[in-house]
């Protein structure tokens, strides 16, 4: 298997937009619930192996809508791992997050740090994490490596593949992207009486090109015959906090524009 080149891209079509930017790839447009359908890709071709991205990732909506989150996230996920199972394909990337750490008290987070997530994404994908362990334990034939991803940002170098959602964002580089744009009014930072340096909210951000080569490093320690995996949790971060007037300010520095910001609670989630 070259992993430099992938056959075939299944994506799920109810999240997201495709522009039509990867066309050296086989699209196929499946719903991961739909398990036949998942069976049916599997019966064309044999897989070497699988980087499960099909997810939702909202965390405010999840909190509104938790079941939703659950049919996606984990009844997804079993779908998939069966059908795995079924096809004798059993070496898995998983794409989790770091949200199933919660709030920790320290920094940097390592992979040892306990599991307490906060809402029902966090929710899903320790669960969905907690699923993989189980079926590493009764088939030690599994390698499965999960990715806890921090906060992704960026978008590639050519402009055309990155992050532009319909409605509005749910994170918040392209919510500043499209205020610089005149696109909306201002950026809502939501509060501001966090025990950091400026009292907004820290995050790690580690940039998409980042999160690729992390994948097809993965990638590669499933296919390497000297490494020992089982079912392993690897944090894909940079190490470094960075906060929202941080992130604001540096965004109207490389712009040259100014970007307007408001206050609000942060939401209990």
């Amino acid at each position: 298997m070259s992993l430099t080149h992938m056959d075939i891209l299944v994506i799920n079509s109810s999240t997201g937009t495709y522009n039509g930017t990867l066309k050296t790839y086989l699209l196929l447009q499946v719903d991961i619930r739909d398990e036949d359908a998942l069976d049916a890709v599997f019966a064309s071709t044999r897989f070497d192996a699988v980087i499960h991205f099909a997810g939702l990732k909202a965390v405010g909506e999840s909190v509104q809508k938790p079941l939703f989150y659950y049919d996606h996230n984990i009844a997804g996920t079993i779908n998939l791992l069966k059908v795995m199972a079924a096809h004798e394909c059993k070496k898995l990337v998983f794409s989790s997050s770091a949200a199933v750490y919660g709030s920790p008290k320290n920094s940097p987070c390592t992979e040892e740090f306990p599991l307490l997530p906060h809402n029902p994404y966090g929710r899903t994908k320790l669960m969905a994490e907690e699923i993989c362990r189980d079926i590493y334990r009764s088939d030690s034939e599994w390698r499965i490596i999960l990715l806890r991803y921090f906060n992704p940002v960026g978008a590639h170098p050519s402009g055309y593949l990155g992050e532009d959602p319909r409605g509005v964002p749910n994170n918040l580089m392209p919510y500043v992207q499209q205020v610089a744009v005149g696109r909306r009014p201002s950026v809502t930072i939501f509060g501001n009486n966090y025990a950091t340096k400026d009292g907004t909210g820290v995050r790690d951000y580690i940039h998409v090109l980042d999160l690729a080569e992390g994948h097809i490093a993965a990638l590669r320690k499933l296919f390497d015959s000297s490494s020992n995996i089982g079912c392993e949790p690897y944090n894909l971060g940079t190490g470094k906090g960075t906060s929202v007037l941080e992130i604001v300010n540096a965004f109207e520095k490389a712009s040259g524009k100014e970007n307007p910001a408001g206050h609000r609670s942060a939401p209990p989630w």
